[in-house]
């Protein structure tokens, strides 16, 4: 099937259900519930809460003049370190806090991953309802007589949009769900990364998932302004960001082996001559052997 709805349609849909589907898988396979997913996707609601209106308020800042603008040619790089930073540091400052103060019981590796599992399927889940949305107003304007609806200033933009909407290639179309694929397992592995800060007692941890946390968003930002016009820019970008996600992958499994041994029930390191205490703690053990 070559029909531009369909794969619209089911970009959306995966977008939505992939999270969906690995957090159900990942709470059936730790024997866990779902409550650390469901804090997680509040976590990421709550960043929002402050990320999105902190970047409206220096932008208009900027645009008012209360901020000084930067020159011209710092522009290019100026945006992306700003709105890199601004994401990692509300994001994994929110992961931390809520590590700290409601998700106590949060102290292994398999907690941290379904925190972050919630984490990432939040956000997965609130652009697939937006591509949903979008995909039901561009099926509502593809045949509507556009300038009985836009002002005539705009109607040639608008005609472009939803010409270019629908005439979309079927990879591109999917590369939302494509991103997501690679987003999902970086949120995790960010997710464990400022869980080591409480296990391992080191806050330096924090500051690693801010800084990773900016590289990848502030390069996702920048790649597609020094790429602009190149026929394989979007797949390249995708590219870059797949093989940080790749390498979060690592990372993250290291974490898992090297693991210190822990009470799950109060997340207080023991010694490590001291067994582990029940028996998720054990079946924890055994998944890390």
């Amino acid at each position: 099937m070559n029909s531009p709805f369909f794969f619209h349609l089911l970009n959306g849909l995966l977008m939505v259900g992939m999270p969906l589907a690995l957090a159900a898988y990942l709470t059936r396979r730790f024997h866990s519930g779902w409550r650390l997913v469901w804090i997680g996707a509040a976590t990421f609601l709550i960043s929002q809460a402050g990320h999105i209106p902190f970047n409206t308020l220096v932008t208009h800042l900027f645009q008012t003049g209360v901020l000084p603008k930067p020159p011209a040619s710092w522009v290019p790089y100026f945006n992306p370190i700003f709105l890199g930073l601004s994401a990692g540091l509300f994001e994994e400052l929110a992961r931390t806090a809520v590590y700290a103060w409601w998700a106590r019981d949060a102290r292994t590796w398999r907690k941290g991953v379904l925190f972050g599992a919630g984490h990432g399927g939040a956000e997965a889940v609130i652009l697939g309802g937006l591509a949903l949305y979008t995909l039901i107003q561009m099926v509502a304007l593809r045949h509507a007589d556009l300038s009985k609806l836009v002002p005539p200033d705009q109607l040639s933009l608008a005609q472009h949009q939803v010409s270019a909407y629908w005439s979309m290639p079927w990879y591109t179309t999917l590369l939302g769900a494509l991103e997501r694929v690679f987003a999902i397992p970086l949120q995790i592995t960010l997710a464990v990364i400022v869980l080591q800060a409480f296990i391992r007692r080191q806050p330096a941890w924090v500051g690693l998932a801010i800084l990773l946390h900016a590289l990848v968003d502030a390069l996702a930002v920048y790649l597609p302004v020094v790429w602009r016009g190149a026929p394989w820019s979007t797949l390249a970008v995708e590219g870059v960001v797949g093989a940080f996600s790749v390498l979060g992958v690592i990372l993250l499994v290291f974490l898992c082996r090297s693991e210190p041994r822990a009470d799950l029930e109060v997340g207080k390191a023991l010694p490590p001559t001291q067994p582990l205490i029940g028996d998720d703690a054990d079946r924890s053990h055994n998944d890390q052997a």
